[in-house]
């Protein structure tokens, strides 16, 4: 981890691989949109079993996907 300077304060680069990962935020992007989508849904009707049992595959790929990215680079927050 290197050290930089910054208007006269020390600062780490650790930042920098956080902010890289345009791919984790993309997946997260997506798994946050599912979820506000499903809860605008369900406020307006209610879901049959098969619509909650799709809801919630779609949820659980999403997830599925963000933690394996997670494991694969390592660039989870």
């Amino acid at each position: 981890m290197a050290l930089s300077i910054f208007n006269r304060c020390p600062m780490t680069d650790l930042r920098i691989s956080v902010l890289s990962c345009i791919e984790h935020e993309r997946l997260e992007f997506e798994l946050l949109e599912l979820r506000t989508r499903g809860q605008y849904v369900t406020r307006l009707r209610r879901l049959t079993r098969e619509e909650q049992a799709e809801w919630d595959r779609r949820e659980r790929a999403a997830l599925s996907r963000l933690v394996d990215h997670d494991l694969e680079h390592g660039c989870s927050r």
